[in-house]
């Protein structure tokens, strides 16, 4: 049987999370949040704040991508009436 970690600072079962998801993402304080199904984790609930800068890094690390692909690409002098 694999050991799962869980990452996250707590976790809630699933059952749990169906009787009160509102007291379970106030219980997290801001924190992501484990869900666990047979004591195993099957998703994690992550506060809209944390997932907002989460999306805004994986945006940030795709741009600094396309950067490093092009920074040998030839440049191309152009006026500003050429433009």
């Amino acid at each position: 049987m694999k050991i799962e970690p869980i990452l996250a600072p707590a976790g809630i079962s699933v059952s749990e999370l169906k009787k009160n998801p509102s007291a379970a993402i106030a219980a997290a304080e801001g924190f992501p949040l484990a869900i666990l199904n047979r004591n195993r984790p099957a998703a994690y609930l992550v506060p809209a704040k944390e997932w907002e800068a989460i999306m805004d890094r994986l945006d940030d690390a795709e741009l600094a991508a396309i950067v490093r692909e092009r920074e040998n690409d030839p440049v191309i002098r152009v006026t500003i009436d050429e433009l």
